[in-house]
Parts: C-alpha cells; structure tokens; sequence
C-alpha cells in the first residue's frame, strides 16, 4: 500500500514538473501580439492587399489610353536587285492623341475607381474574418491551457479521495467497491490530463496558422476570460449593416456597374484622334530627307449584327444583379447581426448562472468531504457530489469559453477589422 502512494506521488510530481517546464519554455503572448503578427504575415490579408495593388494598377491602365501615345522607330535594311546592293535606313517618331470617344475612357476611370473602392472593402472584410479565426485559435488556446490545470486540479481532487477511501477501506469501514472507483477516477484524471497536453499543440499549431508563421514553435497566451461590458447594450442593427465591408464591396460594385452602362453606351459615338508623325530616311547614315505627316481621324462601326446594343443589354443586367446582391445583402447583415448579439447575450447570462452553480458545488464538496470523513455521510452520496464538482468546473469553463467566442462572432457580424480593440 505504501508503495501505491510513492506511486501516486511520483506520478503527480511528473505532471507538475512537465507543465512547469513546458510553460517556461514557450513563447508568451498577448492579444495583441498575435494581431500584430497576423497584419504582417497572415497570407489571405496580403492575398487582399495585393488584390488592391492590383485594382490600383487597373486603374492606372485605364486612364493612360486618354494621354499622347508617343512611338519611336529606328530600321534599317538592305536589298539586292539585278547585281546592285541597296541600303536604306529610316528613324522617326509618331503621336496618337484621343479626343473624343463618347466619355467612355473617362466613365471606364470612374469604375476603376469603384473597382478600387470594392478591393479595399473586400481587404476590410477579408481582415474581419480572419480577426474571427485569429481570436478563435486564441480563445481556444487559453481554454486549453485553463483547462490543464483543471484537469490537475481534478487530478488532486481524486488522489485525495483515493487517499482517504484506501485509509477507510484498510480499516474496514469502506467496501471494495469504493475503492476500485475511486482508482478508476484517478485513472480517469490522468486520461484526462495527457489529453488535454494532446489538444494543446492542437490549439497552438491553429494560432501559429492565424498569425502566418512559416514554422511551429511552442507557444501560451495570456488573457482573461472577460466580455467587453459594451456589448451589452442593445445597438442599431440597421445602421451597423449600413458600415459592414461586406455591404460596402458591393455598393462599389453597383457603382461600377452603373458606369458599365455609360461605357456600353459610348459605342454608339463616333470615336476621335489627332495623329502626327516625323521621321527622316536615306540610302546612308544618317538617313536626311525629311518627312512629317499630321491628321485627324474618326471612325464609327457602321453596322456589327447588333453587337452595341447587347453590350448595353449586358451592363444594365449587370448593374440589376449588382443592385438587388445589395438589398439582399443588407438585408441578410441585419438579421445576422442581431442573431449574433442575441447569441452573445444568451452566452453571457449562461456564464453567470454556471458560475453561481460552480460556487454552490464547491462549497457542497467541501462539507461533504468534511461528512465522509467522519462518517456522516455515505461513498455513494458523496461521490455523486464529488463528480458534479468536476463537471461544474468544466461546464463553467465552457461557458466562459462561448462568451468569448460569441464576442468574436459578434465582432465580426458587424465587421470590424483586425485592428478593433476588443
């Protein structure tokens, strides 16, 4: 028997030297370390960036075809006829100047720049959803941890038990049974543990992936399991939708789609440009007859099997389907929100009534221990009491848990970027 409690012992001291050293090991952070680190490297961020680079660069191509488009030209060559070997040699330079095309250069500027306007919503939204990822990997790995050391702590709870049932059985004053459940509890308790230690590199390796680490190291954070006594007033919903990126992309969308039209109906003008060309050209080098050429030309289809008028047919279904994405949109933003503020709420209170529960069960354990030592009470009803302890632990954790989980599924209905405080 003695050699069962160095067991036991020996066993307790291993967890507690192997969380202590693993804790002192890894790498602790904060919140907002994690945000900083996921600004930086999280690859679906840059991926949104880029695409607004990109939309930039669109612009940048659409606008140059309403500036001089300047070409230069050097040649040279040589032809042989009837025996005689002739050289030529030629260099000049031309202009091309748009001047008018129906305000379709200028309407294709515009809905670039609404292009612009959605890629950089569509950055807002794409940092909003992984803000919601980010936290919930963080949230995870600080249940994780928390509940390590329940577990240890249900680890204590049981070896105790064990202690004192295997004092009572020995005197005789406790059955078989007893102890045999009390044994299978502490085995319990260390399954428990060295699962919990399992899940943690879990939880770590999806913080690591959220914050855009190239390489898994071990790692904590630090936190508190605390909603953000704001949230708990009752906001406008239909304002909020009014401020989601999600809402804003596709008004930029619609915006272009708008100028998508005027661009299809351009087509139906006469397009006109100013050309002017100099160059000289020889039979030697450096060629020196002189010659300059300057016009104007218009061109205007004449007939393209209906071409024109589909384009138009085109963009205005566009621009339609853009319109009613948005009211559908909005739509759908209000009622997420709501659902979303009614979850956290619901989360809230839950978590304040499984904290008064666990308050009651502790203090219930405390005199029923004190009852089964000195014999008032039977195993049968203390072990019941004994199990709700551990379970109220846990419920409790969870609770606070999807508090915070629903904070940040809130968060992010309303569309709040990596940057939001909370």
């Amino acid at each position: 028997m003695i050699y069962k409690y160095h067991r036991i012992f020996l066993v307790f001291l291993v967890f507690l030297v192997t969380g202590f050293t693993q804790l002192k090991a890894e790498e602790a952070l904060t919140w907002q370390d994690c945000i900083k680190e996921a600004v930086q490297n999280n690859p679906d961020l840059i991926s949104a960036e880029e695409s607004v680079k990109e939309s930039q660069a669109s612009k940048k191509i659409t606008a140059s075809s309403a500036f001089p488009q300047i070409d230069s030209s050097v040649s040279t060559s040589t032809a042989k006829a009837s025996g005689e070997t002739t050289d030529s040699y030629s260099f000049g330079a031309s202009a091309t100047q748009l001047l008018f095309d129906g305000l379709k250069t200028r309407d294709n500027v515009k809905a670039a720049s609404e292009n612009i306007k959605a890629a950089q919503f569509n950055y807002k939204f794409t940092s909003s959803e992984v803000r919601l990822r980010l936290r919930t990997a963080f949230i995870n790995l600080l249940k994780t941890q928390e509940l390590l050391k329940i577990t240890q702590d249900i680890y204590n709870i049981r070896r105790n038990n064990l202690e004192l049932i295997t004092l009572r059985y020995e005197s005789g004053i406790e059955h078989k049974g007893a102890l045999l459940t009390a044994e299978a509890n502490l085995a319990q308790a260390e399954f428990e543990i060295s699962q919990t230690k399992r899940a943690l590199e879990a939880v770590q390796r999806e913080l690591v992936k959220e914050m855009g680490r190239t390489k898994f190291l071990p790692l904590q954070v630090t936190g508190e399991f605390k909603v953000s006594d704001t949230v708990l007033e009752k906001p406008d919903f239909e304002k909020m939708a009014d401020e989601n990126p999600s809402l804003g992309k596709l008004m930029a969308q619609k915006n272009a789609a708008s100028f998508g039209i005027k661009t299809a109906q351009a087509n139906f003008f006469p397009q006109l440009s100013a050309q002017a060309g100099a160059n000289r050209s020889s039979s030697h080098w450096p060629p020196e007859d002189n010659r300059w050429s300057a016009g104007l030309t218009v061109s205007f289809p004449i007939f393209e099997g209906g071409l024109r008028m589909a384009q138009v047919a085109k963009a205005e279904a566009v621009f339609n389907q853009a319109k009613e994405n948005e009211r559908s949109t909005k739509d759908g933003i209000v009622v997420a929100i709501e659902q979303a503020w009614n979850t956290l709420q619901d989360a809230v209170e839950t978590a304040e009534v499984e904290k008064k529960f666990l308050d009651a069960t502790q203090e219930r354990a405390k005199i029923a221990e004190a009852q089964y030592a000195l014999g008032l009470t039977q195993f049968d009803n203390w072990t019941i009491i004994e199990d709700s302890l551990v379970r109220a632990k846990k419920t409790f954790l969870d609770a606070q848990t999807n508090a915070l989980l629903a904070q940040a599924k809130w968060i992010q209905a309303k569309g709040e970027t990596l940057e939001y405080a909370d």
